[in-house]
């Protein structure tokens, strides 16, 4: 996280006081140059304190890594020395000065380091809190021993080399900056930027390093302490080991160290005393928890990448199984394969799944950024406001259709609508088990929308072409988001019309609601404002006496479809040509219902009852699908 942004958000949101509002700089320029003022505008010299490093400055972070560096020569130093002594007088004495100088101006610096308070999520930059905070916490005693060079006190003040085995103890608290190591890594694992299987694989390649060298180490120390070389694992092999060089011994206790963790076990070299067969029991039962940690890792890295074939493969067994047993048709059976393939093909593909764990908010910016340009250009939503643009686009939602699939069959009831952001696809119409071609859609197509707007069966079917990419609209939703929005209603509705004057002739002959709005279709200037007004002046009689196309959009954003029956509910002596009903769509007053009436079944009538023989005085108490009689 870029430091200006997150002390300036900390800020914004819960700093109030004059004496928290200051600049990032460093320790001081005498103690590290590299650290000096953090940041260099005036904004951002006004946030923090003076003498403040921002824990996620990116000089700081650099100045961590490099201590890593020291860190991992400290991991190797402190069991080295321990177990060879002349290696701790020589020139290992002044590296690890150096090193404990550059862990001693870190102790330093970590008293002028900000902190995030765990409880309020701030950003605490005064002095006396950072101060108040590491002294109290078990790091900085721990941070302290594991930094004073103990030895080199000791040979200072007393004019003698060191010969007791207590200062090497004592340099084994070095082994506390491993911590530094562990969090290194547990960033670099959270790090997208990283292999996550290449770090792990690091970390516990390192800790199994670390593991065989101190091991061999202290195996050492202990046949050196003995008072008897012979009786030791390394003197049986090696007479005078103590004479020969450090190397030597060290090659030989690393060789026993990885025998000995592996498993392999020659035989050559083993325990000859009490001490040593007590250490080996501690080594070889802390292998076997070693062992399991390694192996149980690597095979969680390797097989992760594996669970989502599997998990495909049994998908795919069980949906197989499930045709099997139905005994459905090859055809079917491909499409489904198809379809189940193409849901785990690549993650491009898993939009829904990659987003289903957002918020709202997000999802609908993404949405906006990716689809808003799409919705503009289709023919239907052309000209509209944007508001009405913004409510779609945060509800739709994007599928993948593999190829050969079809998205909506001919005479299925319209539940959504499509847009076609990319592929191709094929409108057929199905008749007498023998399919039509009649015209195919590409990007920015809409499909879908003469079966919702009509509200009445689907009248083709769409089939895709290629892999396809599609926009579905839900109908509930677009009829809920254009009942307010009055303006945006009227400009579909024209560019619904416009759009089909354009359409062939097989198209037309295939929409049954079409005839109520073909002296519409047939004007000269259909996106003309006249036309729109007189498209929402909703059902009464034409010049012909045919029903108007459906109210406006923002009464009734969809037609009403009715039956009419021209006899009473109770008369049974009709015949069998009588029974049928029409199928209507709800006009706008009971005049117009029983003049509609009139010229579907060829009489007048005076009343209009229900099913249960109820009087019908009032035309908005009809609802969908209501059966109504004419007598």
């Amino acid at each position: 996280m870029d430091s200006k942004h997150h002390v300036s958000s900390t800020y914004r949101n819960g700093g109030s006081n004059d004496n928290e509002i200051n600049a990032i700089t460093s320790v001081s320029s005498s103690l590290l140059p590299a650290f000096g003022t953090v940041v260099g505008d005036q904004e951002e010299h006004s946030l923090l304190g003076k003498y403040i490093v921002a824990p996620y400055d990116r000089r700081y972070r650099w100045w961590q890594t490099f201590l890593v560096v020291l860190v991992i020569y400290s991991a190797w130093s402190s069991p080295f020395e321990l177990a060879f002594k002349k290696a701790s007088t020589g020139v290992l004495l002044y590296i690890d000065l150096v090193v404990d100088v550059f862990f001693a101006i870190d102790i330093i610096l970590t008293f002028f380091v900000a902190y995030v308070d765990k409880s309020t999520y701030l950003l605490i930059h005064d002095h006396k809190k950072i101060a108040m905070r590491y002294m109290t916490h078990l790091w900085f005693p721990l941070d302290v021993a594991s930094t004073l060079p103990f030895q080199h006190i000791y040979q200072r003040f007393s004019g003698k080399k060191h010969t007791s085995n207590a200062f090497g103890f004592l340099n084994l608290l070095r082994l506390w900056r491993l911590r530094r190591v562990s969090e290194l890594f547990s960033r670099l694992e959270k790090d997208i930027r990283f292999s996550y299987f290449w770090t792990r694989f690091c970390k516990l390649i390192s800790v199994t390093v670390l593991v065989v060298h101190s091991a061999a180490c202290f195996y050492y120390w202990l046949a050196f302490q003995h008072k008897i070389p012979a009786e030791t694992w390394i003197g049986h092999h090696l007479e005078n080991f103590k004479e020969k060089g450090i190397w030597v011994g060290y090659i030989y206790s690393m060789y026993w160290s990885i025998v000995t963790l592996t498993t392999v076990g020659y035989g050559d070299l083993y325990s000859k005393n009490t001490g040593e067969k007590t250490f080996n029991i501690l080594y070889m039962l802390f292998n076997m928890g070693l062992t399991a940690y390694i192996i149980g890792n690597m095979t969680n890295l390797i097989v992760h990448g594996a669970v989502r074939t599997s998990t495909m493969r049994d998908a795919v067994n069980e949906m197989l199984q499930f045709a099997s047993k139905n005994r459905l048709p090859e055809g079917l059976k491909e499409k489904m394969l198809t379809h189940m393939q193409l849901k785990y093909r690549t993650a491009e593909l898993q939009q829904e799944e990659v987003l289903e764990d957002l918020p709202k908010a997000i999802r609908s910016s993404i949405a906006k950024h990716l689809f808003r340009k799409t919705l503009e250009d289709t023919y239907l939503f052309k000209n509209v406001s944007e508001e009405f643009i913004g409510q779609m686009v945060s509800e739709i939602k994007a599928e993948y259709f593999p190829p050969n699939v079809e998205i909506i069959l001919q005479n299925e009831m319209p539940t959504d609508f499509y847009i076609v952001v990319s592929g191709t696809l094929d409108i057929l119409k199905q008749k007498n088990t023998m399919e039509q071609f009649l015209s195919n859609l590409g990007a920015r197509d809409i499909f879908g929308e003469v079966g919702v707007i009509f509200n009445e069966p689907q009248p083709f079917t769409v089939r895709t072409r290629s892999l396809c990419q599609v926009i579905r609209i839900s109908h509930p939703y677009f009829k809920q988001t254009l009942q307010p929005l009055n303006r945006d209603g009227k400009t579909i509705l024209a560019n619904f019309v416009k759009h089909m004057k354009g359409l062939n002739k097989d198209m037309l002959d295939e929409i049954p609601s079409l005839s109520d709005m073909q002296d519409y279709i047939n004007i000269e200037h259909p996106g003309s404002q006249d036309h729109v007004d007189e498209l929402h002046s909703g059902y009464g009689e034409h010049t012909k006496g045919t029903p108007m196309y459906p109210t406006t959009f923002s009464n009734h954003t969809f037609p009403v479809r009715l039956v009419i029956h021209g006899h009473h509910p109770d008369n049974e002596t009709l015949t069998e040509g009588e029974r049928p009903g029409k199928l209507i769509h709800l006009p706008e007053s009971i005049e117009d219902l029983l003049s509609l009436a009139e010229k579907k079944f060829g009489k007048r009538g005076n009343t209009v009852v229900m099913a249960d023989s109820s009087e019908v005085e009032d035309i908005s108490a009809l609802r969908e699908n209501d059966e109504l009689y004419i007598f």
